[in-house]
């Protein structure tokens, strides 16, 4: 994982973003201000003000970059194979292999998704983020369905599933400090997949 995804954009506003996710890496969101942005910003910081009001819209607008260029991701998806581009989209959840920077970067989602518990713009951020993996489940669960290679099966049902199990794998191993058991979360969730889902295994 790049440590920051806005490395290749261009532009006044795409560099304050950068510099945003930057200190939003660095720093997390309660130690978030617009000096630290600031710090990581080459042009005066006031034109940070010019363009954004607050670190929330500064924040969100990282938040809304971040899912188009995920659904981006999603929609040229070059994996053809149901089977492998659902399992794909669902084991770097509880992967063990992830380094300091992807376990940061899942400690920082987390620490923004919990503010969507009593912020009205964060909630609605998040909220799109999950109707479109769910969304992205389903697509290919049906798919599998009608090319033979998946049981007859409720695609939103296991949709809803596996979108709970990838939240809360993130949000325990972002939030426990004893490690989780992640080759055994593994195995479960091939086992899940197994007898659930797949005809042949």
């Amino acid at each position: 994982m790049k440590n920051n995804p806005f490395d290749d954009v261009d532009g006044t506003q795409a560099e304050i973003l950068k510099a945003t996710y930057q200190a939003l890496f660095n720093h997390g969101y309660s130690e978030l201000t617009i000096k630290r942005i600031g710090d990581q910003f080459d042009k005066s910081p006031s034109l940070i003000y010019h363009h954004y009001d607050d670190k929330d819209a500064l924040v969100l607008a990282c938040l809304e970059y971040l899912l188009e260029s995920f659904e981006s991701e999603l929609i040229d998806d070059s994996i053809e194979n149901p089977r492998e581009r659902l399992e794909e989209s669902i084991f770097w959840s509880v992967d063990p292999t992830f380094d300091a920077e992807a376990e940061r970067f899942f400690t920082m989602m987390l620490e923004l998704r919990a503010r969507s518990t009593h912020d009205a713009a964060y909630r609605t951020y998040f909220e799109r983020n999950d109707r479109i993996m769910h969304a992205y489940f389903v697509d290919v669960i049906q798919e599998g369905i009608e090319t033979g290679v998946f049981r007859e099966v409720d695609p939103d049902a296991v949709a809803e599933t596996l979108l709970t199990l990838i939240v809360g794998a993130v949000h325990r191993r972002s939030s426990v400090e004893s490690e989780l058991s992640l080759d055994k979360l593994q195995v479960e969730v091939q086992m899940y997949l197994n007898r659930r889902l797949y005809k042949c295994t």
